[in-house]
């Protein structure tokens, strides 16, 4: 299961890269469990390693 922190600034880049569109926009990005197949496209993608695996 995948996290974004408090690192995230919002610059969509892991929004534009999951193939499953499991991120939501918000003041921070949050990551739809029910969604994410957990391929890990989002942390190899985020500039700012805000997203981690819990």
């Amino acid at each position: 299961m995948y996290k974004i922190t408090d690192e995230c600034v919002a610059c969509g880049t892991c929004l534009d890269e999951c193939p499953s569109e499991a991120i939501k926009e918000g003041d921070i990005y949050e990551i739809d469990q029910e969604i994410c197949t957990e391929c890990g496209t989002c942390v190899d993608s985020c500039p700012n390693d805000a997203i981690i695996e819990e």
